[in-house]
């Protein structure tokens, strides 16, 4: 690592020892080139914490999963304010691809109540996306489309391009950028996952909110994801749920988002445009968040904050994103599901490095 970093290392460190974090892996790309790759703690029982080991991220998936879609407008195979359901038939709700990514398509929760075995019934699934009503019109508010939003995005990739959104991912993304993730895992790397544990027991209660709400409409349904049982479970690993369960390194997640600063090419493979990258990651709608109850900036996937940067954070504590105006990609992998304080702390660190 490079001197001038030292301090992120003792903060990861210190984390560690506090036992405020049991297991993770961080890496910070700068200048276009890896700075900082650390990793820590345990991924299951003992057994340490390795760079490949691969975590489940949460919504840290969901730009990924919107970045699949978005290779296909590139290529001119989809158009962004075309109704889904020129692609989608049988879609009942008159959102535009557009509204779909920015989370205003008014679909922010699975209609239908599901045992947690749905997760792994894609055609169920999107079938009761397609029937359901949406519950404002599209594009008039935003709410984190917590759950669905990787079905939607998904099925649609699938209806133009055939593959599953997790196929498709692996071989047009993940393979040209040597990227360590995945969604819908084999047997292989189901024994490289770090067993997910909560931060303190009342974590998923706290996550889900007030019966009834939104917030628990769209987090609860399918049942599980929320749930140890599920969460380290083949069938949650197997499955592709790409709202919520990316894994991926934390090397991964950085060599992502290095690609992207770097106009849609990395190590000299162009996947995408500059001028979708631009697109991509402009501000698309800037208002209230029905899910998240406050004021938000989404882009295409991602949400943008005012210091500049885009990215997402996973509910649990994962995080990735670039800041363009400092000039650096951020990636933290976590098995251990609490708050978002840890990576407050590096990235203030890592600010004063910079």
């Amino acid at each position: 690592m490079h001197a001038r970093f030292a301090p992120v290392r003792d903060c990861f460190h210190d984390l560690l020892t506090a036992g405020r974090e049991t297991g993770a892996g961080l890496v910070i790309w700068y200048d276009g080139r890896p700075v900082v790759d650390l990793v820590g703690g345990h991924r299951v029982g003992a057994e340490p914490w390795r760079p490949d080991t691969l975590a489940n991220v949460y919504s840290v998936g969901k730009p990924v999963a919107a970045l699949c879609l978005l290779m296909l407008v590139d290529r001119g195979q989809v158009d962004l304010d075309v109704p889904v359901d020129a692609y989608w038939p049988e879609f009942h709700t008159p959102a535009s691809v557009r509204q779909v990514l920015t989370h205003t398509a008014g679909l922010p929760a699975f209609p239908v109540p599901r045992p947690a075995t749905a997760v792994a019934d894609w055609a169920l699934l999107t079938g009761d996306l397609a029937a359901a009503d949406p519950e404002w019109s599209p594009g008039s508010v935003a709410a984190e489309h917590a759950w669905t939003y990787g079905h939607l995005v998904g099925e649609l990739v699938r209806r133009v391009d055939g593959r599953s959104v997790g196929r498709f991912l692996a071989e047009e993304i993940a393979d040209r950028w040597q990227l360590d993730l995945g969604f819908g895992l084999a047997d292989a790397d189901q024994r490289r996952c770090a067993e997910m544990r909560y931060g303190d027991p009342g974590w998923p209660t706290r996550k889900l909110g007030e019966p009834g709400s939104l917030r628990a409409r769209a987090l609860g349904n399918p049942a599980g994801g929320l749930d140890l049982a599920v969460l380290n479970s083949p069938l949650w690993r197997a499955a592709e749920m790409p709202a919520v369960n990316l894994h991926a390194t934390a090397s991964g997640l950085a060599r992502l988002y290095a690609g992207l600063l770097g106009g849609g090419t990395l190590d000299g493979v162009r996947l995408f445009s500059p001028e979708l990258v631009t697109e991509a990651t402009r501000v698309q709608y800037d208002g209230p968040d029905l899910l998240l109850d406050r004021q938000v900036r989404w882009t295409l996937g991602m949400q943008w904050e005012p210091d500049g940067s885009w990215g997402m954070g996973g509910i649990g504590g994962s995080s990735a994103w670039a800041d363009p105006e400092r000039g650096y990609a951020f990636a933290y992998a976590t098995a251990h599901l609490a708050e978002h304080d840890r990576v407050d702390e590096l990235v203030e660190v890592l600010h004063s490095c910079l």
